[in-house]
């Protein structure tokens, strides 16, 4: 039997940049087993994303967001993350203290093309933020959490997880 990987990966990036697909993608070609933290809190909440939102507000979707990843104690995964975990520093630090954390970058033009209406996907954001907005406001936390950076454009989707083995060096 082979010795369990004990870093995770943890792909962060923009909602459509591909986390899961490459993630999901990634896990099965190290094989290594898979967990995307939306459909973790999903599991938990017994509710989507979208209506967290927009029952409870931002900043306590966030709160719960952060609760759920901070109780997360996995070890060899490949871990696909929300979009917004990015504004939880508590978070950010637990899943980088686990694994290698590896931004998925994507061009504006093919994230509005992957993602349709924003609200249906359950995305953070304030009211009136556009998705140039979100990316404004994000690349700057992407940067600061990224151990590596990938560029996840185009539909290839087997060409990004060569880009992230090379990443990682796997």
């Amino acid at each position: 039997m082979s010795e369990v990987p004990q870093r995770n990966i943890v792909l962060i990036g923009m909602m459509g940049s591909g986390k899961t697909t490459v993630g999901r993608a990634l896990a099965a070609g190290l094989d290594r087993p898979f967990l995307d933290t939306d459909d973790l809190i999903l599991a938990h909440e017994q509710r989507k994303l979208s209506a967290i939102i927009a029952e409870e507000g931002r900043e306590r979707f966030l709160e719960i967001e952060q609760k759920h990843v901070l109780a997360l104690d996995v070890r060899g995964y490949v871990l696909s993350t929300g979009g917004s975990m990015i504004y939880s520093a508590g978070a950010m630090e637990h899943l980088k203290a686990q694994g290698t954390v590896v931004w998925l970058d994507c061009p504006l033009e093919d994230l509005a093309k992957r993602l349709g209406d924003l609200d249906a996907r359950g995305v953070v954001r304030l009211p009136g933020q556009t998705l140039a907005d979100l990316v404004r406001e994000r690349v700057p936390l992407l940067e600061r959490w990224a151990d590596a950076r990938v560029d996840a454009g185009g539909e290839d989707i087997g060409a990004t997880v060569h880009r992230v083995r090379g990443a990682i060096g796997h």
